[in-house]
């Protein structure tokens, strides 16, 4: 566990609004002890402050939800600070914060990207770039696929501790076999990229990768193309391709595996 002197590091100058500045403080060094949280005196060895005044900002941010005080008196994360995290990087927002990644691959390899997240047992395509090319492949933005018969679903079900128990209830929905699935998934932990040949659409595949917060996916990115494109070898280049583009551009706190 880490403890509140492992918080990072403020700038030396002094704060506009040293009450904002400490709270804000307080808020890393809880964020950094985890779920165990931290006593007051920790917090206050930590970062160098009275017990006092540790305890008032303490206060404030229990009032707002940002805070919260365990049955042991130990002092963790409130659900208000863990909920900015999440509907920042909701459903909503996504597709604007990736699209200039999206843009970016789409015109490195020559091919159809797509961004998509899970909805219950689906794989919901948020946001897509198409190639310059006379002939594309067709796709649309808010469409569904069963997420086990996906690129974008396997990737995010590999990344999301789904054990076989839990794929069991994917597979519902969808006419596919459970042992090709499990040894696709599988592959995806240990790779870091997952594949489909043709099994969500004929004459298509797709590749794709998981977009990581806190070590679980929460989206992934695919690269979409004519299945005859699709080879060993192509798969292997355009996880390369996706590794090296996607990380300058994705915002901070998301990350490939």
């Amino acid at each position: 566990m880490a403890s509140p002197a492992d918080a990072p590091s403020t700038d030396p100058s002094p704060s506009p609004v040293e009450a904002v500045d400490r709270a804000l403080r307080v808020l890393e060094a809880l964020a950094a002890a985890g779920p165990h949280g931290a006593s007051l005196a920790e917090l206050a060895a930590g970062l160098g402050l009275n017990k006092t005044t540790i305890h008032r900002t303490l206060a404030a941010l229990r009032h707002r939800g940002f805070a919260m005080q365990e049955p042991s008196g130990r002092y963790a994360l409130g659900p208000a600070a863990t909920r900015l995290g999440d509907d920042y990087f909701g459903e909503e927002n996504l597709p604007v914060l990736l699209h200039p990644a999206l843009v970016a691959l789409s015109r490195e390899v020559d091919e159809l990207v797509h961004l998509g997240v899970l909805s219950g047992r689906e794989v919901v395509y948020l946001d897509k770039v198409e190639p310059e090319r006379p002939v594309r492949v067709w796709s649309a933005i808010g469409r569904r696929s069963p997420a086990v018969t996906t690129a974008l679903g396997r990737a995010l079900l590999a990344h999301r501790g789904t054990d076989r128990a839990a794929l069991a209830g994917y597979l519902a929905a969808a006419d596919v076999d459970p042992a090709h699935v499990w040894a696709v998934l599988e592959r995806a932990r240990r790779d870091g990229f997952a594949t489909e040949v043709e099994e969500n659409e004929a004459g298509i595949s797709c590749v794709a990768v998981p977009l990581l917060r806190g070590g679980a996916a929460v989206a992934a990115v695919s690269v979409t193309a004519p299945a005859d494109r699709m080879t060993g070898e192509r798969f292997a280049s355009l996880r390369d391709r996706m590794a090296d583009v996607l990380p300058p551009l994705l915002p901070a706190g998301l990350t490939l595996p």
